[in-house]
């Protein structure tokens, strides 16, 4: 079951569970559609995958099932063109 966490990795913005501008690669990691598109150009900087759009849990669900509340940002945020680190 996907985390949906909580925030982007490059900036911290917030990202809620039903947020559309939430964008994450084949292992969860997450980054806001404005930093997935102008910074990372759809690439993930932790393991060069493709950015996507995350799928929303439905809000009845998302009372038994929770996103995650756990934060994790990259020090020193992201830096465009950058791939595996």
């Amino acid at each position: 079951m996907l985390q949906l966490r909580p925030n982007c990795e490059c900036c911290d913005r917030d990202l809620p569970a039903d947020s559309p501008d939430a964008r994450i690669c084949s292992f969860e990691c997450t980054f806001c559609a404005e930093c997935a598109e102008t910074r990372l150009h759809h690439r993930c900087p932790n393991c060069d995958g493709e950015l996507l759009a995350r799928p929303r849990r439905l809000a009845e669900h998302l009372v038994r099932y929770p996103a995650t509340s756990m934060r994790v940002k990259k020090l020193g945020g992201c830096v465009a063109g950058v791939g595996v680190e």
